[in-house]
């Protein structure tokens, strides 16, 4: 027996728009601007934190990066990145929605690679990172056609492992540098 299920038509959901994005966000907490860095900045104040995020995004090709679409919902992509000269820096191709949120609005979030840990581990951990996508020519006028190259202004980076039997969330943000949670 073939059961057919009715159908309703494509669901229209209402378009919203996004609030234009401002050169720099303010804090809604301390009404200020919130910090940025490079990666140098991480590596320097926090020497062993850095090496072991850098571990766990270089342990796989393909990151997800989370930008935001026009109407202000997020966006998840696949991703490459690389830490050079001091900085992150991640490439977009050209004509490419994740290209075309970020022209908009640089806001966007990286998560590391998911990879299964070895037998009997439970591996690196996850890694995260958060800020703002800066062209590495600013001013230089593209077109839609054009690829894009950018550097991230860190505004918080997240390592989150398991030792023993308690979760160890570390963060390092500008301004405040690394801390340490656990969870048991």
């Amino acid at each position: 027996m073939l059961l057919t299920l009715p159908t309703f038509g494509p669901r229209r959901y209402p378009r919203v728009r996004a609030p234009a994005p401002r050169e720099e966000a303010v804090s809604a907490v301390a009404g200020t601007v919130p910090r940025m860095a490079a990666w140098a900045e991480v590596e320097a104040e926090a020497p062993e934190f850095a090496e072991a995020v850098r571990r766990v995004f270089d342990a796989g090709t393909n990151k997800t990066i989370a930008t935001l679409r026009s109407d202000g919902s997020p966006r998840i992509s696949g991703t490459e990145l690389v830490f050079e000269n001091g900085q992150v820096v991640l490439g977009m191709m050209p004509g490419s929605r994740k290209l075309a949120d970020v022209r908009r609005d640089p806001r966007v979030a990286i998560h590391s690679p998911t990879l299964e840990p070895p037998p009997n581990s439970l591996g690196e951990g996850d890694a995260k990172m958060s800020g703002v996508l800066v062209d590495v020519e600013p001013g230089k006028r593209r077109s839609a056609a054009e690829a894009g190259l950018y550097h991230l202004d860190v505004r918080g980076v997240v390592l989150t492992t398991v030792e023993g039997n308690e979760l160890v969330v570390r963060s390092w943000h500008p301004g405040t540098g690394l801390r340490e949670r656990r969870r048991r």
